[in-house]
């Protein structure tokens, strides 16, 4: 049985500064889907996400959020984002881990209304999923580039989404955290059905991990990862002919092997 769509994309165009970004893009993004969104820079994967989340206009086309048009979509917090620089702010900011988390729980409904006992659980719940409870005290200026990334997703799964985005959360971040990263993302899909929609410039992590990759350069492919996917028939049509992606499918029980 096909899972239910949660984003729907219908001849979607997208400009900026009057230049084409994404043309003519159709695709369906279903409920569960663990989602890899590849490309070269530039390519206008940024772009796309924020047109899903409204951020910025379609210039064509036509976005279905949850079976909804997003023009009349008013449920926002089924839907979570990381953006791509959100870890890349003042290193004196005065709050802690569990207080920065904490602010993912104030809805629009609920600013100035301080937190009740039920958010600070929801919040103890998230940093324990992302491996940071032991940090909770801990001043976010203190932490390194990983454990800011984790924060920021524990901040974005507090409010309990559907589905999350996020746009290139391990940049900077040294290769064992990644791989403990995208493994937990990995069980977060697993054990709660969380929808998740990543870019990653990380393609191994792609075929080993997720069970759709998305190639975005101007155009857009979407495929199922399967055993009998090869990876350079869709990548070459983001990156060009003579893009090779040397990929064997038994490497990912060594390198991606669950720890």
């Amino acid at each position: 049985m096909t899972a239910a769509p949660a984003i729907e994309a219908d001849s979607l165009t997208v400009t900026r500064s009057g230049a084409t970004v994404i043309n003519d893009a159709s695709f369906v993004i279903n409920r569960g889907d663990y989602v890899g969104m590849v490309g070269p820079n530039g390519g206008g994967k940024t772009t796309l996400l924020q047109a899903l989340l409204g951020i910025i206009p379609a210039a064509g086309g036509s976005i279905r959020l949850f079976g909804r048009d997003k023009k009349t979509f008013s449920d926002w917090e089924r839907i979570a984002y990381v953006a791509q620089d959100a870890i890349n702010f003042d290193a004196s900011f005065p709050l802690t881990v569990r207080e920065l988390t904490g602010l993912g729980r104030i809805t629009r409904d609920r600013l100035g209304r301080p937190l009740r006992q039920e958010d600070w659980h929801a919040v103890d719940e998230a940093l324990g999923l992302m491996e940071m409870d032991d940090l909770a005290d801990r001043r976010i200026g203190r932490l390194s580039g990983g454990q800011k990334q984790r924060v920021f997703v524990a901040k974005a799964l507090v409010r309990d989404p559907e589905v999350l985005l996020l746009d290139e959360p391990v940049t900077g971040v040294d290769a064992d955290t990644q791989k403990r990263f995208y493994k937990k993302l990995s069980d977060l899909n697993a054990s709660h059905g969380l929808t998740i929609v990543i870019v990653s410039h990380d393609l191994a992590a792609v075929f080993c991990r997720m069970s759709k990759v998305m190639c975005v350069n101007r155009d857009v492919y979407i495929a199922d990862i399967t055993d009998d996917l090869e990876p350079n028939e869709i990548l070459r049509e983001v990156y060009g002919d003579h893009f090779h992606f040397v990929f064997h499918r038994h490497e990912c029980t060594g390198v991606f092997a669950d720890e």
